[in-house]
């Protein structure tokens, strides 16, 4: 990590919120800030004798917790954590959380410990942030810090969604908006950016669980805050859960939208969830049978050659084609980058009966009586999905005929071949019959 990347989080804190009083050149701070400084240019060389050098700031303290111990313990928790020393890290962490009564100002203390939360959230040991996250919100009991209370229920809600604990997930929530409510019970709208992050784990919560009714209900709730400016990528978050609930539901046109308002939201926010979203805008399109290319729209069109992108751009081709066979082998050869989505892979049968369904009405056309094997073969599928295909047809009356299952025969009513031109011929002779009559009447 370059002396860049690593003073990432703690450039501002720096000078963040220090208060200089009229002894500040007095010799114990210039030994303090001399050893802190010194501590800190052996970090990339020599990492544990960095850790030595910071101990002895805090020794140099004398028991008088200040600035420059609580920096130094910063360090040294950011040492422990790319040594993987996991257990001193948690020590030296829970000791900088005896600083931030008295010993630092609050807001120095709320950044502090935000980028501090925010540098070991990549860690992927879930019990270790877990921990963090719990000792943090242990010290906050007595700090009275709302703000750093809230955001780190966020993470540690987060957290639990990502473990599919529900349960504590639940608590979590409790808690949270019970946080934002007034003293008559209700939402407290003057808190809406804080409402909106809330929603938006919930919404994500009820995703998961497929509760359709919780879920509408707060998808409707979240949209009609209008007192927050939310970070794009809640209102990603919020939309993309909304376009599942829809595509669930069989609202397409509600899915494509929610879908595209998502993906705009999360490019805006430069999140990578923006290639999985305009993914599932491209399903929402397919199933709404729209023969408007989605990424023709001015945002979507950078990314139509997208390496992650592209299987789904051949999918949209060969849907609108019924190429059913190119359909098939663009999903067998991209298998991964489709169906490794469960939610892709949830909606992948239905765009196969919606294309098996448009290449069988075209296949069965001219004919009056046509051999379910024949259609198996064409249609490259089982007999026996064949006829679950049929008999999904009949009874919507998109096929208009029975199944002979003893011969494996289709038997299509002709009226549904030549009644519309029948019925045209009849009504035209009956119009003639109507003319020459009134011909007749004139002349009488």
């Amino acid at each position: 990590m370059s002396d860049v990347e690593d003073d990432l989080m703690c450039e501002e804190e720096e000078d963040y919120g220090l208060e200089y009083s009229e002894d500040s050149n007095s010799e114990p701070d210039v030994d303090l800030e001399n050893q802190y400084y010194n501590s800190k240019a052996l970090k990339e060389d020599d990492p544990q004798l960095a850790l030595v050098s910071f101990q002895k700031v805090l020794e140099l303290e004398s028991g008088e917790k200040g600035e420059w111990g609580f920096k130094a313990l910063k360090q040294m928790i950011k040492i422990h954590f790319k040594l993987n020393n996991y257990v001193q890290m948690m020590e030296r962490y829970k000791q900088l959380l005896t600083y931030i009564k008295s010993a630092v100002t609050r807001n120095h203390s709320e950044k502090s410990i935000n980028s501090i939360l925010d540098y070991i959230s990549t860690s992927k040991n879930m019990e270790l942030l877990q921990n963090f996250y719990e000792t943090t919100l242990d010290a906050l009991k007595d700090a009275k810090n709302d703000r750093l209370w809230f955001k780190t229920n966020i993470k540690l809600g987060k957290l639990y969604y990502d473990q599919e604990d529900f349960n504590k997930l639940s608590k979590i929530l409790k808690q949270l908006h019970q946080s934002c409510k007034t003293d008559d019970g209700e939402d407290d709208l003057k808190k809406g950016t804080q409402l909106l992050e809330i929603y938006a784990l919930e919404i994500q919560m009820y995703t998961t669980q497929k509760n359709n009714k919780k879920l509408k209900a707060l998808y409707e709730q979240s949209l009609h805050i209008k007192s927050a400016i939310p970070h794009p990528l809640i209102m990603g978050v919020i939309r993309e859960c909304g376009g599942k609930m829809h595509l669930r539901e069989g609202e397409f046109e509600k899915a494509h939208t929610d879908f595209f308002e998502a993906f705009k939201n999360y490019d805006e926010s430069g999140s990578p969830r923006r290639t999985t979203c305009l993914k599932y805008l491209v399903l929402a399109n397919m199933l709404m049978k729209s023969g408007i290319n989605p990424f023709d729209s001015q945002e979507a069109k950078p990314y139509k050659n997208d390496p992650e992108i592209l299987a789904m751009t051949n999918l949209v081709s060969s849907y609108q084609n019924n190429d059913i066979n190119e359909f098939e082998s663009i999903l067998r050869t991209h298998r991964v980058n489709i169906m490794d989505d469960p939610f892709i892979k949830e909606h992948i049968e239905d765009l196969l009966r919606n294309i098996r369904t448009q290449v069988l009405i075209k296949l069965i056309k001219p004919y009056t009586r046509i051999h379910i094997p024949f259609i198996s073969q064409e249609l490259n599928i089982d007999g026996s999905d064949v006829e679950s295909l049929l008999v999904s047809c009949i009874l919507d009356n998109t096929v208009r005929g029975k199944i002979d299952q003893v011969n494996q025969v289709l038997e299509l009513d002709k009226e549904s071949n030549y009644g519309s031109r029948y019925t045209a011929i009849d009504k035209w002779t009956n119009q003639l019959t109507s003319l020459q009559q009134a011909i007749v009447n004139k002349m009488a």
